[in-house]
């Protein structure tokens, strides 16, 4: 994420990014990471699977995997918050077969323009088994999500 971007061949130093409110954290990801945040509505259940698989997501006539990050990271599962959002996030090229995952979040996202200097990783918290990073940013506490490997975790599930 602190990689600097190219842009007209001049150096840009700072990334467009999502912070997606979740319990007891806050994921942050680059706003081109994610197709939509859409509206909380029902999820199609799906038996016999991880507590982590929330089930799918209908969302523009596909059938999305929904995950609860922190569920997958160790936490135990809650019900979904009726005023929290749906990050519908593109692919990264693990499987074509799965252009999208979804994660519940616990409610609307706010965008942040995150600069390289405003950024640093945060070794004083355990990462999660699915956290890419944890880091501050001034005085907030945020995780980079490893988004393939939620991914490869919905393959397994979905059977792809």
């Amino acid at each position: 994420m602190s990689d600097k971007l190219l842009s007209n061949g001049n150096q840009v130093t700072n990334v467009s990014c999502l912070l997606l409110p979740l319990l007891g954290t806050t994921l942050v990801v680059p706003n081109v990471t994610v197709a939509e945040m859409a509206p909380m509505t029902p999820v199609q259940e799906v038996a016999g699977t991880p507590d982590w698989f929330v089930g799918f997501y209908h969302w523009r006539n596909q059938k999305v995997p929904l995950l609860s990050y922190e569920v997958l990271n160790g936490g135990a599962r809650y019900p979904l918050n009726p005023l929290g959002r749906i990050a519908v996030l593109n692919n990264t090229g693990v499987n074509p077969n799965l252009p999208f995952i979804a994660v519940a979040t616990q409610g609307i996202p706010r965008m942040a323009r995150i600069g390289e200097e405003d950024i640093a990783e945060n070794e004083e918290i355990a990462r999660g088994s699915f956290d890419l990073m944890r880091v501050k940013v001034g005085v907030e506490e945020l995780v980079i999500p490893d988004i393939a490997a939620l991914e490869a975790s919905c393959l397994e599930v979905i059977g792809e």
